[in-house]
């Protein structure tokens, strides 16, 4: 490891070049700063999160020149619901998209780089004040933006207090035409006792799985995700009409203790906490992404205006922006996963389609 790089007054270090780092450094790049964004992966890979972006995620991305449609991905019209036997569907409040994280996080890759921001291959370690560590080399600057996605640096871990936390799945789907024609211009919410399966398909036809699950499920599987998700899929008639189309070898991904709800109301001098380091909203929600957008272009803006003093401003309007969506998100998560709520909210649902659209728009980040 080499002996450390002190960056310019002027150029801010931002850790993470998924969505939010590299929202963040777009933006401070065009106003003329010089960030520096730091990501562990010289190949953008396909985080685990994410697939599914809203309309408000879409417009964001179309006011930085990024246009979902020309990336080739799925658009999706409705919401279909599934609690057991009871199923609803909803018409989006507008269109939203289903695309790889690899595809969008390549796009704002280049963006970000040819917007002006310099690109280091590095995995961070640990973060202290106005420091990272990495396995190559040491980072100096006054301002540190952390946008390290659902994973924690050493030295400034989020709290995570639940009993049986959450956790993440993710299993991805070859094309196959029958799956592509049962998803086509929707997204699925597959609710279960004790969590909630996503479907929708992306850029390539291919068929996102990603599911939000208690950790004590994983237990009873025997710590096994293919066992778990065979376990759901004979229990639930339509999710497992979908999982038949993945091959019992197909690999699952995961990340384990998720915690959704969570919420920055603080930080300290110079770090600025964004996506989610900054708010995790419950994944049924769809507005991860927005999120992620809207505290990169927040933080930036922040620092445009004051530097490394105003992380503390933008911190708490963050924190006020996100605390809404983020409290109706895990209302509907609770409900969504509980043996006794989760069929009567989809009878709702059915009865009062409305209802749903007031929901969904409830949970949205103001930006």
């Amino acid at each position: 490891m080499s002996t450390g790089a002190a960056l310019a007054a002027d150029s801010p270090l931002i850790i993470g070049a998924g969505p939010a780092g590299c929202m963040a450094a777009i933006t401070l790049a065009r106003a003329g700063a010089k960030p520096t964004l730091i990501d562990r992966d010289a190949v953008v890979g396909d985080a685990l999160c994410g697939g599914f972006l809203s309309w408000r995620s879409a417009e964001q991305l179309r006011a930085i020149g990024i246009d979902l449609a020309e990336l080739g991905a799925h658009r999706v019209e409705r919401l279909a619901l599934y609690a057991g036997d009871v199923t609803a569907e909803a018409a989006l409040p507008a269109t939203g998209f289903g695309l790889s994280r690899h595809a969008l996080d390549t796009a704002m890759r280049r963006h970000a780089v040819s917007s002006g921001a310099k690109l280091e291959i590095d995995r961070i370690r640990t973060l202290s004040p106005q420091a990272a560590l990495g396995e190559r080399q040491e980072f100096h600057a006054r301002s540190i933006f952390l946008a390290a996605g659902k994973h924690d640096v050493r030295g400034q871990a989020r709290p995570r207090q639940a009993d049986d936390p959450a956790l993440g799945l993710r299993i991805r789907i070859p094309p196959q035409a029958r799956l592509t024609r049962l998803l086509a211009g929707k997204i699925e919410l597959h609710l279960f006792p004790g969590g909630y399966a996503g479907i929708v398909c992306q850029e390539d036809g291919s068929a996102n799985v990603c599911l939000a699950l208690r950790k004590s499920m994983l237990l009873a599987a025997g710590g096994n995700p293919r066992v778990l998700l065979d376990q759901l899929a004979a229990a639930h008639r339509h999710f497992g009409e979908r999982l038949a189309f993945a091959a019992p070898d197909l690999g699952v991904d995961s990340i384990g203790a998720v915690p959704y709800g969570y919420v920055a109301k603080d930080t300290q001098a110079g770090l600025f906490r964004l996506g989610d380091q900054a708010a995790v909203i419950p994944s049924l929600a769809g507005e991860g992404m927005s999120i992620a957008l809207t505290s990169g272009a927040m933080a930036a803006r922040h620092w445009l205006d004051g530097g490394a003093g105003a992380a503390t401003g933008y911190q708490r309007a963050m924190a006020q922006a996100a605390r809404r969506p983020v409290a109706v998100a895990k209302l509907i998560w609770e409900a969504a996963e509980s043996r006794t709520l989760a069929a009567p909210l989809v009878r709702m649902a059915r009865l009062a389609p409305w209802l749903t659209n007031i929901a969904m728009r409830a949970s949205r980040i103001a930006g």
